[in-house]
């Protein structure tokens, strides 16, 4: 398929048909990326935790905190203190 490019203000556009919106379920917003020179667009649904990591280490930065919850090591890897 193929569609003209339009004017629009000092933007330019696509004209998608109903139909093939409807076919792939895209409603009122969309996501465009640019990969390996073709523009992908894609539902701007958002995944369920998306955003919260960023979300998250900013209020930790905020509040002073380290970003990190847990270290990457243990304060006594000799784990003397553990009952196995």
């Amino acid at each position: 398929m193929e569609a003209k490019i339009v004017k629009i203000g000092n933007s330019k556009g696509i004209i998608i048909p109903a139909e093939l919106l409807d076919l792939i379920g895209l409603k009122e917003k969309v996501r465009l990326e640019v990969k390996n020179d073709q523009i992908v667009i894609s539902s701007a649904k958002k995944e369920a935790r998306e955003g919260w990591e960023e979300m998250i280490k900013a209020e930790l930065e905020k509040q002073g905190q380290p970003t990190r919850l847990i270290s990457d090591f243990f304060e006594d890897e000799r784990n003397e203190d553990w009952e196995w």
